[in-house]
């Protein structure tokens, strides 16, 4: 709870303890201190509610906001107040969780290497593998059935789509469209498609995409196809690793703030290089190490099997065991093959 010298004022001590009280959602112009202006330059810098607020540090807030580091401090001390920060048993945990969201990916093998209803909200699924390993093909797939309603296997809303590699293909989404029996034109005017050209475009475009739910579009869905292309080209050599890896952890951390906080499905696909150091077994090793496999909740590996079939394989879920399937890449969508 807010103390009264964290606030300037009783007026505003009594607003604060009435938003939290009616349990009513508070806003920006709520907290203490924070005016139109500041308002303004916050929502300019991306941070559109408390939480937002609450997650920064006072000199991080002073240079985005304008304000003071000593208003910026009882502001966030304020945020935090009305956010009740603290911790929760499992059971509320659990309830809290309810309104999580599954995305079918059009193939049940994929789905119940999932959990059996696919890709989940307030998380991050990453699919890696080499070129035609079908991770693109996948990331239409869930562009599209994410309109579906809930009952059908979707989420009944729209997807981004951030495409930073040029594979993006109005006309393939048709041709998902047409094999879930849904209206071409309509299924293309609900995914939200951005070309980002390099890393700070791509890193941008998270911003934007904030605005956008904040004025009612009803997303559901983010897609990055592919994750590390941009920051592979551009930070290139041993020198220069770190700086690559550091802002690359900021993004996955930006990613994770931004599926909780919106309730959002993240399907990152990322590209892989072949490890010389491996004697034995597969060499495929993702880009990003450690910083892209802590930050993803479900890691799966793609590679193409025989007969021109695809083999998914989850290699990494908090809930789930290690598993393998197989499925088909066909003009329609993904079909299933009958696993023996």
């Amino acid at each position: 709870m807010v103390k009264a010298k964290e606030v300037d004022s009783d007026g505003e001590l009594k607003k604060v303890k009435d938003a939290v009280a009616k349990k009513v959602e508070p806003k920006l112009g709520d907290i203490p201190g924070i005016g139109p202006a500041a308002i303004a330059k916050l929502e300019a810098a991306g941070v559109y509610d408390l939480m937002g607020v609450a997650t920064l540090t006072p000199p991080a807030l002073s240079e985005v906001s304008g304000l003071g580091e000593a208003v910026a401090r009882k502001a966030i001390q304020a945020a935090r107040g009305m956010l009740d920060l603290g911790f929760m048993d499992g059971n509320e945990f659990a309830t809290k969780r309810k309104d999580i969201h599954y995305i079918t990916t059009g193939s049940k093998n994929v789905d119940n290497l999932l959990g059996g209803k696919g890709i989940e909200s307030k998380s991050i699924t990453e699919f890696f593998g080499a070129f035609g390993s079908g991770k693109t093909q996948i990331a239409l797939s869930l562009a599209v059935n994410t309109q579906l309603p809930k009952e059908a296997g979707g989420a009944n809303g729209k997807a981004v789509y951030i495409d930073t590699e040029g594979t993006f293909r109005p006309e393939r989404i048709r041709q998902f469209a047409e094999g879930v029996g849904a209206n071409p034109e309509k299924v293309l005017k609900n995914i939200l498609v951005a070309r980002a050209f390099n890393s700070d475009h791509q890193i941008l475009l998270l911003e934007k995409i904030n605005e956008m739910i904040k004025n009612g579009e009803p997303i559901r869905l983010l897609i990055i196809d592919s994750l590390t292309a941009h920051f592979r080209a551009e930070y290139s050599g041993r020198g220069q690793l770190a700086d690559r890896q550091q802002r690359l952890n900021r993004y996955m951390h930006d990613l994770m703030k931004l599926a909780e906080q919106r309730n959002l499905a993240v399907v990152v696909t990322n590209q892989v290089m072949s490890n010389p150091a491996q004697m034995f077994g597969d060499p495929t090793t993702p880009i990003g190490g450690n910083i892209v496999g802590h930050a993803s909740t479900y890691r799966i590996y793609l590679r193409r099997g025989k007969k021109d079939s695809r083999v998914a394989k989850l290699i990494d879920s908090p809930s789930l065991p290690d598993g393998e399937t197989v499925f088909m890449v066909e003009t329609l969508g993904l079909k299933d093959v009958e696993i023996k």
